[in-house]
């Protein structure tokens, strides 16, 4: 087995795939603003101000896991979030970039995630891995600039994998929790006509592709990470409904009123993205939870 060292491993995402890499046998290490060697996942220090490192830790991983980057939905977008969201990915990884180089032999893998951001707002147009990034969108420009140094550390020779991750469906943060949280009072929403592409994806099946791209030395290059069922909007809140079991009103939130809350953060809810698994698909990897009503079900059951 390998050692894995994760970069924004105490999110939502790193923590869960951190305890599956576990469950799989591997040994797993973090970066972390603060050096903890006996947390549960040692962690060691990186520093993107300060543009310092723990080489200890890049040379101790067999594979790097890049999931590093500030909550792009945890506050509203003013010139200097956009920077900081833009930098925390871009610098984080060209800072990598510099420990990996100083190693004495190369990575087995070095694993990035990345977002399906990049393809903009599409409308009905099924988007593949070789489609281009859309133009006039922040998170698409976001994403570019991610890839292409991401694409940096590729050019040194180490085997590079990016994930272009869906919209993570938990119980436990991001969207899926806040579709929630009306439902409490017998309620929810979708926004403005409901018809944008939402392609979801459930946590395990992300991370297990994660540790397919660790394991399986075949792969290489960018992948979908979503399954091959993507829902509209409108028809994600109404199955979230169907997996609770119990009575809502679903109603419509006004697409202007958004937009006069959140500004330009509000492309996230409305940007219609409909994003292609075939490339997944015929790498080998095989989904769990292909079909959203059956994934709504198992997370509110297991509660993750």
């Amino acid at each position: 087995m390998s050692t894995i060292l994760i970069s924004g491993g105490t999110g939502l995402v790193g923590t869960h795939l951190s305890r599956m890499l576990q469950a799989s046998h591997h040994t797993v290490l973090h970066l972390s603003r603060r050096q903890d060697l006996n947390a549960e996942f040692p962690a060691y220090a990186w520093d993107l101000d300060q543009k310092t490192i723990d080489q200890q830790a890049v040379d101790r991983a067999d594979c790097i896991v890049n999931l590093a980057g500030a909550g792009i939905a945890d506050q509203r977008w003013t010139p200097a979030r956009k920077r900081l969201l833009i930098g925390s990915r871009v610098d984080s990884t060209l800072l990598l970039k510099a420990a990996i180089e100083r190693r004495p032999t190369p990575l087995r893998a070095f694993v990035s995630a990345s977002a399906i951001g990049y393809y903009g707002n599409r409308g009905e147009e099924l988007l593949s891995e070789n489609d281009l990034p859309g133009t006039g969108s922040f998170l698409a420009e976001t994403v570019t600039q991610w890839e292409q140094a991401v694409g940096e550390i590729a050019a040194t020779g180490q085997r590079t994998v990016v994930i272009r991750i869906g919209i993570v469906l938990s119980t436990q943060g991001g969207a899926l929790e806040k579709i929630l949280l009306p439902f409490r009072f017998f309620s929810g929403a979708y926004f403005g006509n409901g018809q944008m592409w939402m392609s979801w994806i459930h946590i395990d099946d992300l991370c297990r592709m994660f540790i397919e791209a660790v394991e399986n030395e075949q792969l290489s290059g960018t992948y979908n990470g979503v399954p091959p069922h993507p829902a509209r909007n409108r028809d994600l809140v109404f199955s979230v409904k169907t997996a609770l079991g119990k009575p809502a009103v679903i109603l419509p939130a006004p697409e202007f009123a958004l937009r006069t809350v959140m500004g330009e953060m509000a492309d996230m809810l409305f940007d219609s993205t409909r994003v292609s698994s075939q490339k997944t698909e015929a790498a080998g990897f095989t989904f769990q939870f292909p079909d959203l009503l059956p994934a709504l079900r198992d997370l509110l059951r297991r509660k993750i």
